[in-house]
């Protein structure tokens, strides 16, 4: 069978100093399927656009800023992932410049800049706990990952590095 998964963009916009990572907590729509989690930015790319595009269209659109520069860090298969067992296929990117005044929330939830030692304290998909390591570590190669989703739950993790 095809794997035929949503392709999708998920960045980490870094403050100035580095210290921080700017996240949605995904609390304004109640039949939201990541209600309650905190999440970096992005979504589902559109026909007409390349991950770079993508990723820069999203951020405008959830955070306001513009992207100065950013680095992809790795690519993520989910399958299984959505809520009706959707699999899907994210580029990951940490945005290290940009332009712009982010506002206090968007369409998702509050916008919070999150100092990056204390990303394991908050409510995030079990998941996240594995890969956002390699996200903002200091190997400067890819990651590619592979973490299976059942009945909303992970069920394995394995990547590789490039």
């Amino acid at each position: 069978m095809p794997y035929t998964p949503i392709l999708a963009t998920l960045g980490y916009v870094l403050s100035p100093d580095r210290q921080r990572v700017l996240m949605v907590h995904r609390n304004a729509r109640a039949g939201d399927h990541h209600l309650g989690k905190y999440n970096g930015l992005g979504g589902k790319l559109e026909r007409d656009e390349d991950v770079v595009a993508g990723m820069r269209r999203e951020l405008h659109e959830e955070a306001g800023i513009e992207v100065v520069s950013l680095r992809l860090r790795g690519t993520i298969s989910w399958p299984g992932f959505g809520r009706n067992g959707e699999d899907w296929l994210g580029f990951v990117f940490v945005i290290d410049g940009w332009t712009g005044e982010v506002p206090p929330a968007n369409a998702e939830g509050d916008l919070e800049w999150v100092p990056l030692d204390r990303l394991d304290r908050l409510p995030l998909w079990e998941g996240d706990r594995h890969f956002l390591p390699l996200v903002f570590d200091a190997d400067p190669r890819t990651f590619h990952g592979h973490m299976p989703y059942a009945s909303g739950r992970m069920v394995s993790w394995q990547y590789s590095r490039l």
